[in-house]
């Protein structure tokens, strides 16, 4: 195993103070890695001019926003609480983010999708994340501990930085899960009661974010859906769906779990689109 350089070591250690998640260390490593490989040299003695340099020639390999602003972040952390140097951060320009309306699925294609998702683990998994506005990650997290059927919520133990909350969830929802627990305790006990997760892979193991992407591309493509599939998929239409039907803005600000109002109301402009789609739809010459 190579041995890890002090800076590298510090660097882990004040994300892991931080309790920034496994993924972001592991992203944040990464991108500062780049950077140092970028200009053969220690990244602590690269400056404010090579970041931008390394900015540029990103930008230039058509680097998406999403990457780019991941890249920002890292470098960010690296200087301002790893090196100490609070003058650089503020300096490093995010890239600004194009103004996107997320994909929704309609009422019936979320039927549609879920029908085509042919294992039960699976099923179970994305109707909890539809019924509740959930991550991919925070639904592969769900413990047992963390659903209450009698009062129809469930904790989110460690949803985006770190934070809890808790979330109602509908009957059938809770039906379904309590169900699979039926089901799926003699496994869980097979395998080992070590892992806390309710969805397993087929090692006993947490059920992967990527595992879960790729039963969700399938099942679209099952069920004919052929545009906007996305990890966020079922998040983007209950959070739509539940604007179209009187949900207050704030509240649903709060189930899921968004630190910031306006990242929220793009689910307004979505709904209004798709009012303007179903108007044109039934009146073609208008």
């Amino acid at each position: 195993m190579a041995e890890i350089s002090p800076l590298r070591r510090r660097m882990i250690e004040d994300m892991t103070v931080r309790n920034l998640s496994p993924a972001t260390q592991q992203s944040y490593l990464h991108a500062v890695s780049k950077f140092s490989r970028y200009f053969g040299h220690s990244p602590d003695r690269l400056g404010l001019e090579d970041v931008r340099a390394f900015q540029v020639h990103l930008a230039s390999t058509g680097i998406s926003w999403a990457s780019l602003n991941q890249t920002v972040c890292a470098l960010r952390f690296f200087y301002g609480v790893t090196l100490g140097q609070d003058a650089i951060p503020e300096r490093i320009a995010y890239a600004r983010e194009p103004r996107k309306l997320p994909a929704v699925l309609s009422g019936e294609e979320v039927i549609r999708f879920l029908e085509a998702v042919s294992s039960l683990k699976a099923r179970v998994a994305l109707t909890t994340a539809y019924a509740a506005g959930l991550r991919v990650s925070e639904v592969t997290g769900l413990k047992v501990v963390d659903i209450d059927s009698d009062r129809m919520v469930m904790r989110i133990e460690r949803g985006k930085g770190g934070k809890q909350r808790l979330v109602p969830v509908g009957r059938p929802a809770v039906q379904a899960l309590d169900a699979y627990l039926v089901r799926g305790r003699p496994e869980l006990a097979r395998r080992g009661r070590g892992t806390p997760a309710i969805f397993l892979n087929a090692r006993g193991g947490r059920l992967s974010r990527q595992s879960a992407w790729q039963v969700l591309q399938d099942a679209a493509e099952r069920a004919g859906i052929t545009s906007g599939v996305s990890p966020h998929m079922l998040r983007h239409s209950f959070a739509t769906h539940l604007l179209s039907r009187g949900g207050d803005l704030r509240a649903v600000q709060e189930l899921l779990g968004h630190a910031s109002l306006s990242t929220t109301q793009i689910y307004t402009a979505v709904d209004a689109e798709r009012l303007i789609e179903a108007y044109r739809s039934a009146h073609p010459r208008a």
